[in-house]
């Protein structure tokens, strides 16, 4: 509640022109006020707290205020040492009551939220301003405040509420979590059951959500859950109405007594019957493009049945939900298109007698589950076998249309050119400045071959990528540092090779930087803790080892897509 700032000029607070001036102030206040003297007594009222308490300000002007008007839940007179305002009032300072009681002049409990703020009132004493909203309707006194209807929610609650749906809705781009949290933010505030029936992309109608909130437990009914008939065309049934996005609307079983026009209407009455629901708002649940389903919010114990007075609210609360779920289904489509893209440009490693293979690929988790990250293998035009991994800036389809650039010529160039690796990168580099969107990537291109006298061989060439691990059979891990150069898409060069034999039994990791960096560390910190747990998991069999590495080294907090590509050559006999 908003105080305002207002000095009354006065001499004496008992004159007529100050009491007016106090009470015309009063009445710019758009919720009930009054302000007291030193004393407590009630020297100024506006209008809207006449009509809210039922006293006339004769009845007012002049009375204690914590004896007349002070009560407890049940109308019976509160203590002056239980009154929280009281307490405020004698320390002069501001404070405020989301959940008290004042008694109305025609002997009922008016549930309220109150402020309190010392006051102005231009003479020699000090005044006391309060300011005060009704949280429900009056209820006779003695009776239970369950038993109160419930009323629409007072102004600062409803602009509370709205700012929290939206909040906490436009803050998960996943659909079923966004389900979770509207059904957590309208109940048990507005109702004790909530359904949730959404639209499919193909158009069929799915009821994902019954919940009952029992105390402060919401449970989920999924026996009530689950496909719905299709939306009539026709039917003026209040679910059917909103599904078709027509109107929101009120209904109580009574409405779905009648003879059922459709499948909808069969389920409707056996949503009722099983949930004891007296009153239910219904209301559709809009997107900017299309209608996306309808929110049910039910009473059966909850205080206070629906009145049209309530469907505004309920309509603010839908269009929030809607526009999060329409961002939520969005994102998650793209998500799908980039799973199956990925799918389909990462390719199946080939089969290298003598040698065992494996890769993975981990998407990043807060992107559209694609990225740059890339990893390649194929048999090259002299027998031997490519090896490559790569990243390409960027984490959407951007990223990986373009590591599919960079991927399909190299495989070109690197068959069609019987060249060390360092000219194959040379030619890549050079051809992806100029045909291609590609601005910056990493990469490593790698040849392996059986090496003279028996055993493999390894030549690599490294444009600005993390360096290879080697780790032996006995777990000695080193990096292969050499045959490193700058990244790809900065200036054309001449690129180093390099050269080692792969020890029997041994495993080379080919990797990304996502595997390695993490915030607040440094790469040293990574490439150490991967060269350890590596070393510790050399005697794994391989899958095992790739999944058991990923899992212990990839960051908790990791924002980046991860692809490693792991080859073990034989043991010696």
């Amino acid at each position: 509640m908003a105080v305002p700032e207002h000095t009354v000029p006065a001499e004496n607070v008992g004159r007529d022109a100050p009491a007016a001036a106090l009470t015309r102030a009063l009445e710019a206040i758009g919720a009930g006020a009054y302000v007291v003297d030193e004393q407590g007594r009630i020297i100024a009222v506006n209008a809207h707290a006449e009509d809210l308490l039922a006293r006339s300000a004769g009845d007012l002007l002049g009375h204690d205020a914590h004896d007349l008007l002070h009560g407890d839940a049940h109308g019976q007179p509160l203590p002056r040492t239980r009154c929280r305002m009281r307490q405020a009032f004698h320390a002069g300072r501001i404070a405020q009551m989301e959940n008290d009681h004042f008694l109305r002049g025609d002997g009922s409990v008016l549930p309220i939220s109150w402020m309190i703020a010392p006051y102005d009132i231009g003479g020699p004493e000090n005044g006391t301003l309060v300011v005060f909203e009704a949280l429900a309707r009056p209820r006779e006194a003695g009776s239970r405040p369950e038993e109160a209807a419930a009323g629409p929610l007072p102004e600062l609650e409803r602009l509370a509420l709205l700012a929290e749906t939206t909040t906490r809705l436009t803050s998960t781009l996943d659909v079923e979590e966004a389900l979770r949290r509207l059904v957590a933010l309208v109940i048990p505030r507005l109702a004790d059951w909530a359904v949730i029936d959404l639209i499919t992309e193909r158009d069929e109608v799915w009821r994902k959500a019954v919940v009952h909130a029992e105390g402060d437990t919401l449970v989920y009914h999924e026996e009530l859950q689950g496909p719905m008939p299709p939306i009539p065309e026709e039917s003026p049934m209040p679910l059917s109405r909103a599904l078709r996005g027509v109107a929101s609307t009120l209904a109580g079983p009574e409405t779905y007594r009648r003879e059922p026009d459709s499948g909808i209407a069969v389920e409707q009455r056996g949503l009722f019957d099983a949930t004891g629901i007296r009153s239910a708002a219904i209301a559709p649940i809009r997107s900017t493009r299309e209608v996306l389903g309808a929110l049910t919010l039910g009473r059966a114990k909850h205080p206070g049945d629906f009145a049209p007075a309530d469907l505004p609210l309920i309509e603010d609360i839908t269009r929030r939900a809607g526009l999060a779920l329409d961002n939520a289904r969005l994102y998650q489509r793209q998500r799908k298109v980039a799973e199956t893209m990925q799918n389909h440009l990462l390719p199946q490693m080939p089969r290298v007698p003598g040698l065992e293979m494996t890769v993975r690929y981990l998407p990043a988790p807060d992107a559209s589950q694609v990225g740059g990250d890339w990893y390649d293998a194929f048999p090259l035009s002299d027998g031997s076998t490519a090896l490559a991994i790569g990243d390409v800036v960027g984490h959407d389809l951007e990223a990986a249309a373009g590591m599919a650039q960079v991927r399909n010529m190299l495989r070109a160039y690197a068959w069609s050119q019987a060249e060390p690796p360092s000219r194959i990168v040379e030619r890549l580099d050079e051809a992806i400045r100029h045909i291609t969107d590609v601005t910056m990537a990493t990469m490593i291109l790698a040849r392996v071959e059986e090496a003279e006298g028996g055993g493999w061989k390894l030549s690599w060439s490294n444009a600005g990528h993390p360096p290879p691990l080697l780790i032996s059979h006995d777990g000695l891990a080193d990096y292969l540092t050499d045959g490193h150069g700058i990244l790809l898409g900065v200036q054309a060069g001449r690129r180093p090779d390099a050269t080692t034999l792969l020890p029997p039994g041994s495993t080379l990791v080919l990797y990304t930087d996502g595997l390695v960096e993490e915030l607040g560390h440094t790469l040293d910190d990574g490439l150490q803790r991967l060269r350890r747990h590596a070393a510790a998991l050399a005697h794994r069999p391989l899958a095992s080892f790739t999944d058991q590495l990923l899992r212990r080294v990839r960051p908790a907090d990791n924002d980046d897509d991860v692809a490693l590509l792991a080859l073990r050559t034989p043991a010696r006999r």
